[in-house]
């Protein structure tokens, strides 16, 4: 067992030596929960009762929401390199802090400038705290067996909304929406802060050594066309899907459903998430890097599209949004994975920020573009069949995103055949 301070480094075992910390993936499950929950879900049940009470317009404040969702895709760049070198404990501990002033500040905010700036503060909490940091250290810490790791956390993480909408929505019926956010800030102090401190002080192993195709900086896969091309389909991919849930109960409200059948409709594509999360090992293992892209990105495209082609009845589309959580579940894995399958784990923290800016900056723009698009379109259903599209143009770039097999095919077309190889006649 370390101490305290700067992190140890020791040799990577792959398959849990003493540098994986049993207290790590329990404490993560939980910490992913708490600062979900907190930091992201409860903005959504608090922002009615934020405007009513304060009189700031709707879309001020859920601008400043969308920008800390920017700065979290912007920061998470700077937060892998440190990742890389020094591991996740004191990242994730100065987020759960910074996190914690964030609502601070947001709570006492007596204007829209000063909330703004809590929640740009809260983007870089985000950053050093939600999937991107806990993805790297699994992916580190469980070295080949980090697939089982990441789905435990993330079916863990699929619970934040489940825990604290709720307990959001029943503190606020009691308390004015400053009160509320200064009871979450105490809970995200009395558990994500010490939790990451103290279960995240094992040794940080070395790198292990990248595929032969890696390159030996950062920099040259970052410009590279596979790498391009993946962050490209995932952007595409993030966008549509993101547009997609915010813009789920309109589309149903516009059919003439109730609000409480939209908001089941919704819900209940989170347990589809978890179902499909479950099942992504297995995928893993029976497809090809190339393959499970293809087929998860499709599949995202096509139920979009049939929410924009099945006007009901409404247990035909409570299965449609079962199906669409559970792949919404696997693309978080497989965006998970993705560097780690094609690049190694060499320098994950780094690729993986550079990776995801895009793809959270898109998911953080994605609901306005989709409220702006739906009046000039006609209503929500032509913009779920316009959105469906998106997944399925990302497709296309997807057989060039694999470095292994695109290296494969060159060398294929380069080989020549030596005279002493030619068969010779009789």
């Amino acid at each position: 067992m370390t101490d305290l301070g700067t992190p140890t480094r020791g040799a990577a075992t792959g398959i849990g030596g003493r540098s994986r910390p049993r207290a790590a993936l329990p404490a993560l499950c939980i910490t992913q929960i708490v600062s979900w929950g907190i930091v992201y879900y409860a903005f959504p049940v608090l922002n009615p009762q934020i405007n009513a009470a304060t009189g700031w317009p709707a879309g001020a404040t859920t601008a400043a929401f969308s920008l800390g969702l920017v700065v979290s895709a912007l920061a998470g760049i700077r937060v892998g390199r440190i990742l890389d070198r020094r591991g996740p404990r004191t990242v994730m501990t100065v987020g759960s802090v910074l996190g914690v002033v964030s609502l601070l500040i947001v709570a006492a905010a007596p204007n829209i400038p000063v909330f703004i700036v809590g929640w740009a503060l809260a983007g870089l909490a985000m950053a050093a705290t939600f999937y991107q940091p806990a993805f790297a250290a699994l992916t580190r810490w469980w070295g080949p067996d980090h697939v089982r790791a990441l789905t435990v956390v993330t079916l863990a993480g699929g619970l934040a909304s489940t825990v604290f909408a709720p307990l959001t929505a029943a503190l606020a019926d009691h308390l004015s929406w400053r009160h509320t956010y200064l009871v979450l800030a105490g809970i995200l102090a009395a558990i994500t802060i010490p939790a990451h401190a103290l279960a995240l002080r094992a040794p940080w192993p070395d790198a292990p050594t990248g595929p032969a195709h890696t390159a030996a900086n950062t920099a040259e896969v970052a410009r590279s066309r596979p790498f391009l091309l993946l962050a490209a389909a995932f952007t595409l991919s993030s966008f549509a899907m993101y547009a997609v849930v915010v813009a789920l109960v309109p589309l149903l409200l516009e059919r003439g459903y109730t609000t409480s059948q939209a908001a089941w409709a919704l819900g209940i594509g989170g347990a589809g998430q978890t179902l499909g999360r479950t099942l992504y090992a297995t995928l893993s293992r029976r497809t090809t890097v190339t393959a499970r892209t293809t087929i998860l990105i499709a599949l995202g495209g096509l139920t979009t599209a049939a929410f924009a082609a099945v006007p009901g009845p409404y247990v035909l589309l409570i299965a449609v949004s079962i199906l669409a959580g559970a792949v919404r579940g696997n693309l978080t894995l497989l965006q998970a994975t993705a560097i780690t399958d094609r690049w190694g784990a060499t320098h994950y923290g780094r690729l993986s920020g550079l990776f995801a800016a895009p793809a959270t900056t898109a998911a953080a723009l994605a609901p306005f573009a989709g409220a702006a698009l739906a009046a000039p379109l006609g209503g929500y259903g032509p913009l779920f069949a316009l959105l469906a599209g998106l997944p399925l143009i990302a497709v296309l770039f997807t057989a060039w995103t694999n470095p292994v097999e695109r290296s494969n095919l060159a060398d294929k077309r380069t080989r020549t055949v030596l005279p002493s190889d030619r068969p010779r006649a009789e």
